[in-house]
C-alpha cells in the first residue's frame, strides 16, 4: 500500500512539473506591419543583418562561435567558418523557447486566436506556420517574452519560386507546370478558409517562408528537466529518513519516475509518430548542400536548445552548409527557388507509360506487343495514373505528383517500369514461361528480353530529349553567356533559373540514356 501511494505521488509530481516547463507566457506589444507591407520602409540589408546578429547575441541568448554570417556570389547569405573548425563542434545554440513550431494537426495557441480550431486542424503544417508568422508580424512579435522583430525583419520579402513566374514554358518540363498548378489550386483552397484574416500575398509569403526555412523530425516530449529528478531524490531521502519504508521501496518508486519520463519523452512520440516542424531563428540562415555538407542541426536534450554543429572538419573561409534532406531539383526550385548542380537526388518525370510511342518502341526492339498485354498492365497499375487523378489524390510533397515514370539520377529508370516493359515486350513463349504473371517479370527473364526492355526505356528517353526546344549544348552556351554578361544586363532571375534547371534535367536524361546502352 505504501509503495502504491509513493508511486502515485511521484507520478503526479512528474506530470505537473513537465506541464509547467511547457507553459510559456506571451506578452503583448504594439501592432507591427506585415513583412510584405514593410518592404519599402525597411532599413538596408546590411543593417538588417547587423541588427539580427546584435539581437541574437544581446537579447536572444543565442550562442555562436567560429562562424560569421556573410554573402557569397555562389550561395548568397550564409554561415562561413572564421577558422578551421574541428568535427563535432557546436557552432550555434538557440534556446528552444525561441523556435516557431507546429506539431501534429494543431497550431500554436496564437494561430487559434486568428482562425477557428476546427479549421486549423484541416490545414497542412506550412499553412498553420504561415498563420503563426502572420500573428507574429501583425499582432505580437514576441515568443517567450523575447521580441523577435529583428529576426522577422531578416526574412526575405519575396521569393523566386515558379509560383510567381508568368510562364513556365522556359523550363521545358511539363511536369513542373502540372505540379505548380496543383500547388496554386491547393493553396488557394487553404487561403479561402481564412479569408479576412490575411491577404493572399501574406499567406503565400508565410507558406514559402515555412517551406524554405523549416526542418522537421519526430516529435519529442521535451527537454531534460532536472527538477523531476531533484524532487524524486528529495522524496526518496524523506521516505527513507522518516522510516516510511525501505531503501529498496524508495528505489522502486524512483525507477518508475525515471521510466515514466523516458516513456513520455521518447516512447510515446515514437508510437504515435507525431511530426514536429520547426523554424529556428538564426540557424535558418544555413544553406543546403545535398552531398558533403559540413553542418548538422539537432535538438540538445540536456541543454533544451537547438544546435548547428560541424559533422566534419571545416576549413577556414568555407561555408557551413546543411542538408535539407533528399530534395530533387523539382522540389528545390518549386519550394526553395534555386537549382543544385549535379544534384544526386534529382529526378526526371517522364509521361506515364501508357503515353509512350509504342510503335517506335516496337520498331526499335523488333518485337510486337501482344494483344491484350497493355490491358493486363493497366489492370496491374503499371501504366501510371492520369494527370487528373494524380493531381486529385497525390501529396504535393511527392516527387511524382503527375503519375509519370520516375527516372532517378542515382538509379535510373524506376524498376517497376522495367518490370512492365519486360512483360509488355515478352514473346508468347516468355509470357507462358512466366505463367502469364506480371509479377514474374520483376527480375530479368533472359538476355534478349532484357535488351528489349532497355531499348524501350532508352527510346522513350531519347524521344523526350529530342523533343526539347533547345539542346543541352545550346543551353550550356547560353548560360555561360548570360553569366558573363550578368552585370551588364537585366537578365531576370527567372531566365537564369530556367536555364540552370533544364540543363540539369537534360544532363540527367543523357546520363540515363548512356547507362542503358
Amino acid at each position: 500500500m505504501k509503495d502504491a501511494k509513493l508511486l502515485w505521488v511521484l507520478y503526479w509530481i512528474t506530470t505537473l512539473t513537465r506541464i509547467d516547463a511547457y507553459h510559456f507566457p506571451v506578452s503583448s506589444s504594439r501592432r507591427r506591419v506585415s513583412p510584405l507591407q514593410a518592404t519599402k520602409t525597411r532599413v538596408g540589408r546590411q543593417n538588417r543583418i547587423q541588427e539580427l546578429l546584435d539581437w541574437a547575441k544581446n537579447t536572444a541568448d543565442i550562442k555562436a562561435g567560429g562562424i560569421e554570417l556573410k554573402s557569397s556570389p555562389e550561395s548568397g547569405l550564409g554561415w562561413f567558418a572564421t577558422r578551421t573548425i574541428p568535427a563535432n563542434s557546436v557552432l550555434l545554440s538557440v534556446p528552444s523557447a525561441l523556435v516557431l513550431s507546429v506539431e501534429g494537426t494543431d497550431g500554436p495557441p496564437q494561430v487559434e486566436k486568428l482562425v477557428d480550431r476546427s479549421i486549423v486542424r484541416t490545414l497542412p503544417w506550412y499553412a498553420r506556420m504561415s498563420l503563426y508568422l502572420h500573428y507574429l508580424s501583425e499582432k505580437d512579435p514576441t515568443i517567450s517574452d523575447v521580441n523577435i522583430q529583428p529576426w522577422l525583419d531578416s526574412l526575405p520579402t519575396q521569393f523566386d519560386t515558379p509560383l510567381h513566374w508568368g510562364s513556365l514554358k522556359e523550363l521545358q518540363y511539363p511536369y513542373m507546370e502540372v505540379a505548380v498548378a496543383k500547388q496554386k489550386k491547393d493553396w488557394e483552397a487553404y487561403h479561402k478558409q481564412m479569408q479576412g484574416v490575411l491577404s493572399w500575398e501574406d499567406f503565400v509569403w508565410g507558406c514559402e517562408c515555412a517551406r524554405s526555412r523549416a526542418f522537421s523530425g519526430a516529435y519529442t516530449g521535451g527537454a531534460f528537466n532536472p527538477r523531476i529528478y531533484v524532487f524524486t531524490l528529495l522524496l526518496v531521502m524523506l521516505y527513507v529518513g522518516l522510516n516510511l519504508g525501505t531503501l529498496e521501496q524508495a528505489a522502486n518508486g524512483a525507477g518508475v519516475v525515471v521510466s515514466a519520463s523516458i516513456f513520455k519523452d521518447f516512447v510515446v512520440p515514437k508510437l504515435f509518430k507525431q511530426q514536429r516542424y520547426i523554424i529556428c531563428p538564426v540557424i535558418d540562415m544555413a544553406n543546403h548542400q545535398s552531398i558533403g555538407s559540413g553542418g548538422e542541426v539537432s535538438f540538445e536534450y540536456f541543454t533544451n536548445a537547438y544546435s548547428l554543429a560541424s559533422s566534419k572538419e571545416i576549413p577556414a573561409g568555407k561555408e557551413v552548409t546543411i542538408s535539407y534532406g533528399k530534395r530533387s531539383n523539382d522540389q528545390l526550385l518549386q519550394y526553395y527557388g534555386f537549382v543544385e548542380q549535379d544534384n544526386s537526388n534529382d529526378v526526371y518525370i517522364l509521361p506515364a507509360l501508357r503515353e509512350w510511342d509504342i510503335e517506335t518502341i516496337e520498331k526499335n526492339c523488333g518485337r510486337k506487343v501482344a494483344a491484350g498485354r497493355l490491358a493486363k498492365l493497366e489492370r496491374a497499375g503499371l501504366l501510371g495514373s492520369t494527370v487528373e487523378n494524380a493531381a486529385a489524390k497525390s501529396n504535393e510533397e511527392a516527387a511524382n505528383a503527375a503519375g509519370g515514370v520516375v527516372v532517378k539520377r542515382g538509379s535510373g529508370v524506376d524498376p517497376a517500369v522495367l518490370q512492365a516493359l519486360r512483360a509488355l515486350l515478352s514473346t508468347d513463349e516468355e509470357w507462358s514461361a512466366a505463367s502469364e504473371a506480371i509479377g514474374n517479370f520483376v527480375e530479368p527473364v533472359n538476355p534478349e528480353n532484357e535488351k528489349c526492355a532497355r531499348i524501350a526505356a532508352r527510346t522513350a528517353l531519347e524521344q523526350e530529349l529530342s523533343n526539347k526546344a533547345t539542346t543541352l549544348e545550346e543551353d550550356e552556351t547560353l548560360l555561360q553567356r548570360m553569366e558573363s554578361m550578368k552585370k551588364a544586363t537585366d537578365s531576370s532571375v527567372e531566365d537564369l533559373l530556367a536555364i540552370q534547371f533544364r540543363i540539369e534535367k537534360k544532363k540527367l536524361l543523357q546520363e540515363t540514356i548512356d547507362r542503358l546502352r
